[in-house]
Formats: C-alpha cells, structure tokens, sequence
C-alpha cells in the first residue's frame, strides 16, 4: 500500500501545493474560533478541525491540504510547545525542497 507524500513547507511554497497534502511548522499567532494563523516564514490562515487544539505562540505542526485560496484545511495539529529552533526548521524545509526526488514527487 502505498502512502502519500507530505512534503514540509512554509508559507513561501503554499501555491505550489495547492489541492495537496503537506507538513507545516510554525508559530500560533492568532486563534479564532476554527481558524488560526501561523507563521511559517510568512502568514498562513489555516482551518481548524475538531481535534485541533493550539496554544498562543507556541510551535504547531499541521498536516492538511493547501486550499485554492492558499489557506490550510487541517486533518491533523500537534502542539510542539514554546522550545523551538526555527532556523533549524526553515533548514529543513529549504533540505526537502532542494533535494525534492527524496522527499517527493515533484510532478
């Protein structure tokens, strides 16, 4: 059984991933009803499923399909807490799109 790619991304790749599911790490900086903010190297407004539970500032990784608009529809967010090194996750992001045959499928 094959799985599908979740490609880690930040704000700056969000079109090139429309109607896909992707990984995305960063900061909570807005919490509205079932929407969010985070910042990814950038603003990303992401739609929040019933088992979402954010916390102000604190790091989130969301699994989710990036929408037409650009905002994420979330299938899955997990708090990572306060004791993040973003620059660590920025290195990431840029790894997995610079060497993208390993990551995924670039078609």
């Amino acid at each position: 059984m094959a799985t599908e790619a979740t490609p880690r991304i930040n704000a700056r790749y969000l079109e090139n991933f429309t109607n896909s599911t992707v990984r995305i790490l960063g900061r909570v900086t807005s919490l509205r009803g079932d929407s969010a903010t985070v910042d990814a190297n950038g603003s990303i407004q992401v739609h929040l499923n019933r088992d979402a539970h954010l916390t102000l500032n604190n790091a989130v990784e969301i699994i989710g399909k990036v929408q037409p608009d650009l905002s994420v529809k979330v299938f899955q967010a997990m708090d990572f807490g306060s004791n993040i090194d973003f620059n660590a996750v920025e290195a990431v992001v840029d790894a997995t799109h610079r060497y993208k045959e390993i990551f995924y499928n670039a078609d």
